[in-house]
C-alpha cells in the first residue's frame, strides 16, 4: 500500500471517529487502530496531531466547497452572497463535529487550511459586489464582518439543541449584515454608495487596468482604501 493510500485511510478513519464521537474520539492510538497502521505512520504524514487535524478538517470541508464552487454567479453578486451565506450555514448544522472542529477552537495568528480556502471564495464574492458598485465599506472589512457573522450564528445554531433551534436566526443575520455591508441596487451606471461606492468600485476594477505604473497604481489603491475607509 502506497504512501496516498495510507493517508486517505487514515484521514477516512479519523474523520469517522469525529463523526462518532467528536473530536476527543480522534486520539493517535484510537486512529491508528480504526486505520489498521502504526502509530509512527501518522506523525510520519501528518507531522503531528494538529496536523491530521487540519487534514480531516479539510477532507470534511471539501464537500461544502464543492458545492460552494459549482454554484455559477449569476447577474446579482447579491444574491450570490445570500446563497453562499444559506449554504455555509447549512453545512455547519449538518456536519457540527467538522464545523466545530474548523471554526470552535481557533488558534491565534493561524487559520485552517479549510477555513483559508472558505474565505478566499467569500472574498471572491465581495469582490464582485464591489466590482458592482454596491459595497459600503472597503472589501476587506465586509469580508471579514459576513464571515465572522456566519461563524458567530453557525456555532451558536450548533450549540442549541436541535428542536429548540430558531430556524429564522440565520436569516435574521444574514440580511442584517447583507445591509450593513452592501447598498440597493443602482439605478444609473455610476454606484449609489456616494464617494466610499464610487471609492470600492474604482479599488476592485484597478487590477483589470494597465494604464498606471505599480507606483501610480500603490498610490491611487492607498488613496481609494483610505476614501472607502475614512469617507
Amino acid at each position: 500500500m502506497n504512501a496516498k493510500d495510507n493517508r486517505d485511510r487514515i484521514i477516512e478513519a479519523a474523520a469517522a471517529l469525529l463523526t462518532e464521537g467528536g473530536r476527543d474520539a480522534v486520539s493517535t492510538r484510537a486512529v491508528s487502530a480504526a486505520a489498521g497502521v502504526q502509530a509512527p505512520a501518522i506523525y510520519r504524514i501528518f507531522g503531528d496531531k494538529q496536523g491530521l487535524l487540519d487534514a480531516v478538517a479539510s477532507h470534511g470541508f471539501a464537500t461544502y466547497l464543492r458545492s460552494k464552487t459549482a454554484n455559477r454567479p449569476t447577474d446579482d453578486p447579491v444574491a450570490d452572497l445570500r446563497r453562499g451565506w444559506d449554504l455555509h450555514i447549512g453545512f455547519g448544522l449538518a456536519n457540527p463535529a467538522f464545523y466545530a472542529l474548523i471554526y470552535g477552537d481557533q488558534r491565534p495568528g493561524t487559520e485552517p487550511p479549510a477555513a483559508r480556502e472558505a474565505s478566499v471564495i467569500l472574498a471572491g464574492m465581495v469582490r464582485r459586489i464591489a466590482e458592482a458598485g454596491r459595497l459600503r465599506m472597503s472589501e476587506d472589512r465586509a469580508t471579514f464582518l459576513i464571515h465572522s457573522t456566519g461563524r458567530g450564528v453557525t456555532l451558536t445554531l450548533i450549540s442549541q439543541p436541535e428542536n429548540e433551534r430558531d430556524a429564522s436566526l440565520s436569516a435574521i443575520a444574514r440580511e442584517s449584515v447583507i445591509a450593513t455591508v452592501t447598498t440597493d441596487p443602482p439605478q444609473h451606471v455610476l454606484p449609489n454608495g456616494g464617494p466610499v461606492g464610487h471609492a470600492i468600485a474604482l479599488r476592485a476594477a484597478l487590477p483589470q487596468t494597465t494604464a498606471l505604473t505599480d507606483a501610480e497604481g500603490a498610490l491611487l489603491t492607498e488613496w481609494l482604501d483610505r476614501i472607502a475607509t475614512t469617507g
